[in-house]
């Protein structure tokens, strides 16, 4: 639905969709994951890096967002259906995986590397906000709404930035065990998310009737 005016509903709904979308759930254990070997002063530049690609590439897409799509002669609910694919990949493996060492996840490789990918993207800036800030770009119909959500992207963000503050500090002290039990379930999740993207995306072309949330 275009969008003209600011409203509590929108800013709400805005609100939640980013919070999955570039908050700190799928991110969070690679993350502690990747910097548990670590010292203090890298994990504290891999987050900040991880932190700046993500909303780097965010604020682009809010504001490039529907001239890319435009160029690219695609739909948003094409975009849906593909991130609907991708992120219920990203569940399956999260779900079926049994876990990696930090060692495997960091060995010969630049850790301000992988703040970029996959930390920032797709972990931080997961499909499920790939969709929601094209969309975004998409039905902002004036100035003051396109600030608005971006006004909700930098909340969220601060958000992210105090999580990732804290896990860096005491992520050693954590049980990685009870984190990988986390992250089964919250795969469950993701991939319920993941097939609501695919059926949205379904009945944004036509393919199916709307469903009602």
């Amino acid at each position: 639905m275009e969008q003209s005016a600011v409203t509590a509903d929108g800013v709400i709904d805005t609100f939640l969709v980013l919070l999955i979308g570039i908050g700190p759930k799928i991110a969070l254990l690679p993350f502690l994951l990747i910097t548990a070997p670590l010292d203090p002063a890298t994990t504290q530049r891999v987050a900040r890096k991880m932190l700046a690609t993500a909303a780097t590439v965010a604020l682009a897409l809010i504001l490039l967002g529907e001239l890319l799509r435009s160029l690219l002669h695609f739909e948003v609910g094409s975009l849906s259906i593909a991130a609907g694919v991708i992120l219920l990949l990203l569940a399956v493996q999260m779900v079926i995986g049994q876990g990696q060492s930090a060692g495997h996840l960091t060995e010969g490789k630049d850790p301000m590397q992988l703040a970029q990918v996959p930390l920032a993207v797709p972990y931080l800036l997961n499909p499920v906000g790939i969709v929601g800030l094209m969309t975004i770009s998409a039905e902002a119909q004036s100035v003051r709404v396109l600030a608005a959500e971006i006004a909700i992207l930098v909340v969220v963000l601060l958000l992210d930035l105090v999580v990732f503050r804290w896990a860096a500090r005491v992520g050693q002290t954590l049980n990685e065990d009870r984190l990988l039990v986390v992250e089964k379930v919250f795969g469950f999740l993701l991939a319920a998310v993941a097939v609501q993207l695919v059926l949205d995306g379904l009945a944004s072309v036509g393919v199916i009737p709307h469903l009602q949330h």
